[in-house]
């Protein structure tokens, strides 16, 4: 075989699509590919090592994971991984193509006439959503931007942040966009294309697909406008935020809002950060941070992985509220089975009620340092999730808690990280268990007030044995409440705080409850029918749905039903909650009292007795949440 010249690499660049080469650049660090071939270490935000080129005992080679480039001071030489490979393993420019198009997972494209013309028209869009950036940009100084400008002057958004984003205004008219690109001899046909313009039904007439909005343009890795969002200026409007759909160079899930800026500006000292929206990067840009935020969903896997080829630990940073815990726990959810040492996660947990660009602007830098010299890891936010959902005061909260961190731990597939994790985690609940125990200890030294019959709530000594059953009974009711809130899911808005309160023993129904809550917190105005879809994206609490929600003993129940009014549940779901509230806590009375009174009355029959009286109870009390 007759190899390349090196030093005519760039001219065998052109027998390559630049898209496909730019995507096996972005799926390999450069670091994983030379790793391979020299040893590195970790120096700053480079790796370096000794020279494959020269003799050397001082390192003088570099490798720069977000450049994508090493550096050789010694042999003064430079280059992409591409190069690498041709310098330092005889490698022709297209033997180092299909090399690493192997360890990226892509397969070599045809030059054919069909991939030269989708190439070409490739370009054409990108040119046609510059050509719209512009025109955006442009309608923003204009007259008609007035209302636009005075927004983000309110938001605090700068003279350079305007330039910098290149942020536009989508005129009110209904096809101000496409006169505007017909003028110039562009179709329409590939105006939809781009995603600028929308095709209604019936043969109506196309219309430009934002309209009286602020315009965010949305770069790819390379700074390439591919797609645009916009945020509505009428209050009237149903979608506050609006996105480009997917097109031909726009894919939502594999793209994050400000990449191509955060990369040019991640330092040593600064963490990557991930928010949840526009205004939230555009604040922390501002501010000096590298921010990008993805586009209105959670993250996905691509976006995580794009992520970590900048940095081994980005750090989410989300707002203050349920809705941004609930996000970030998502995020969580997501990357567990991809976490190892090589690439984890941190975890910003703004102030209550705030989010970045809030913080900021009341606290500036100072404040944002202080939160995120707070950002923990995966172990520390898992364990803190989860003792914030079940508590830590008693064996039955410490016995979920262990069985969801347990569950969540398992989905790691690096064995080394999974490993180490579960032993934290029982080291943790070792010294939990050590506190309760030296808890409980305390309470009955010589001196201290005995807690025998004669201490029993006044409830108790009047319905003795009024609590919840073990096993069937009580599942039976926790299951009743998870159901009748997944039929109506309006009544979270009406018992929030007692709903994020409720703590259920039953594992599997605990793991339908959270993703139920989660939902709904995510979109508040979620229905039954979408609700019930959503669930079916998480194949264990679809199970456990279809498994309760045909059971008789939680049919029977009225607020169960579907066909039940929201009044008619509300009335019912609160008085289920309050009973079984109230015979859990009987109970818990019951079990802490048992010890004491046998010991001190020597009456072995009496805690069986109340056993017996509390499942006759349950049974009375079934009745009560509303059969019918």
């Amino acid at each position: 075989m007759v190899r390349v010249a090196r030093s005519d690499y760039a001219l065998f660049v052109n027998r390559f699509p630049p898209p496909f080469l730019d995507e096996i650049r972005s799926r390999l660090r450069a670091s994983d590919v030379i790793g391979r071939h020299v040893q590195l270490k970790k120096a700053g935000r480079e790796f370096r090592g000794l020279s494959p080129f020269n003799k050397e005992r001082t390192p003088s080679f570099y490798v720069n994971d977000d450049k994508a480039m090493f550096f050789d001071f010694s042999a003064g030489k430079s280059g992409d991984i591409f190069k690498f490979l041709m310098l330092t393993q005889n490698r022709t420019f297209p033997e180092a193509v299909e090399e690493l198009a192997g360890l990226a997972g892509l397969d070599i494209p045809r030059a054919t006439p069909e991939e030269s013309k989708r190439l070409s028209e490739r370009d054409t869009l990108l040119g046609i959503l510059t050509d719209a950036a512009r025109f955006f940009s442009a309608q923003l100084r204009d007259e008609g931007g007035y209302e636009a400008r005075q927004y983000l002057l309110k938001r605090g958004v700068r003279a350079e942040s305007l330039q910098r984003f290149g942020l536009g205004y989508a005129p009110a008219g209904r096809d101000v966009l496409k006169r505007f690109f017909l003028g110039r001899g562009v179709s329409e046909e590939l105006m939809m294309r781009a995603g600028l313009i929308i095709e209604p039904d019936g043969g109506r007439a196309r219309y430009d697909r934002f309209r009286d909005r602020v315009m965010f343009p949305i770069s790819d890795a390379r700074g390439r406008v591919i797609a645009f969002g916009g945020r509505a200026l009428s209050k009237d409007v149903q979608a506050k935020y609006l996105n480009s759909p997917e097109t031909e160079v726009f894919h939502k899930g594999r793209v994050l809002y400000n990449i191509s800026r955060a990369r040019e500006r991640l330092k040593d000292d600064q963490p990557l950060l991930i928010c949840e929206g526009y205004m939230d990067a555009l604040a922390l840009d501002a501010a000096g941070y590298p921010a990008v935020a993805p586009l209105g969903t959670a993250l996905t896997e691509d976006q995580l992985a794009l992520l970590w080829r900048l940095e081994r630990a980005p750090t989410l940073c989300f707002d203050g509220d349920r809705a941004g815990r609930a996000a970030a726990e998502r995020a969580l959810d997501r990357a567990l089975p991809q976490l190892s040492a090589k690439q984890s996660l941190r975890f910003a947990f703004l102030p209550e009620g705030d989010d970045p660009d809030d913080l900021l602007k009341r606290g500036g830098r100072e404040a944002m340092d202080a939160v995120l010299e707070a950002r923990t890891d995966p172990e520390s936010t898992m364990w803190r999730l989860a003792s914030e959902r079940h508590g830590t005061a008693s064996a039955e909260q410490l016995a979920a808690f262990e069985t969801e961190l347990r569950e969540r731990s398992q989905r790691i597939a690096d064995s080394a990280l999974r490993g180490h994790l579960q032993a934290a985690f029982k080291d943790r609940f070792y010294k939990l268990r050590g506190e309760l125990f030296k808890a409980n200890k305390q309470q009955k030294r010589p001196g201290a007030q005995r807690k025998g019959p004669a201490r029993l709530s006044e409830a108790l000594r009047h319905r003795i044995g009024q609590g919840v059953t073990a096993g069937r009974q009580g599942t039976v009711r926790e299951a009743q409440l998870v159901i009748g809130l997944i039929h109506h899911p309006r009544l979270f808005h009406q018992f929030e705080t007692d709903i994020l309160a409720l703590s259920l023993e039953d594992p599997s129904l605990a793991q339908l409850w959270r993703r139920t809550i989660d939902a709904i917190v995510a979109e508040p105005a979620l229905d039954s029918t979408r609700l019930r879809y959503q669930l079916t994206g998480w194949s264990e609490a679809e199970n456990t749905y279809q498994r309760w929600s045909a059971d008789p003993l939680v049919k029977v129940v009225r607020f169960t039903r579907q066909d039940a009014s929201d009044e008619e549940a509300a009335a019912a779901w609160r008085d289920a909650f309050l009973i079984n509230r109230k015979l859990k806590v009987l109970n818990a009375e019951v079990t802490e009292a048992g010890a004491d009174v046998l010991s001190e009355l020597g009456h072995k029959n009496w805690l069986d007795s109340v056993r017996h009286s509390l499942a006759v109870h349950s049974d009375d009390e079934a009745s009560e949440g509303g059969a019918g």
